[in-house]
């Protein structure tokens, strides 16, 4: 399960998540990409069951590059708790991802094969998503 080693602080704000993603929003590794639609936060569970299905379905072809890390820690209190007495402990971690973040790339497969383990991959988040293609003329930035 992915999640950080360690965190300057042990529990974080709730936060918002806002806007259209302006950084990791392009194909910077692979060929094809898995881009959101929507704006949410993914737990490491589900980046990690996303990640099971792609691989599976490409089995040992290609490389898969995963774009997003849970570094956000999400609290909880016990059930049938009383208010007050602080902040619960950390139960996991998320990745906040806005519209426009780009999820997974992939490299090194056909397009019929990669849009079929993203369409499996999709499945598997709470976000909806599309598949991209890199342009031929489209370079990443900082690559000029």
């Amino acid at each position: 399960m992915l999640m950080p080693s360690r965190t300057k602080y042990r529990k974080a704000f709730k936060g918002r998540i806002r806007g259209k993603a302006t950084k990791g929003n392009t194909i910077a590794f692979g060929d094809y990409g898995l881009q959101s639609l929507e704006k949410g936060k993914l737990t490491s569970r589900q980046i990690e069951a996303a990640r099971i299905a792609i691989n599976r379905y490409i089995r040992r072809g290609g490389n898969l590059y995963i774009r997003i890390f849970p570094h956000k820690p999400i609290t909880k209190r016990p059930a049938e708790t009383r208010m007050g007495k602080g902040k619960g402990a950390v139960e996991y971690y998320v990745a906040p991802v806005k519209e426009g973040t780009m999820l997974y790339e992939i490299k090194g497969v056909t397009e019929e094969q990669a849009r079929e383990a993203f369409r499996l991959a999709s499945h598997k988040l709470p976000v909806k998503c599309k598949f991209v293609k890199k342009e031929e003329n489209e370079t990443p930035k900082g690559a000029e």
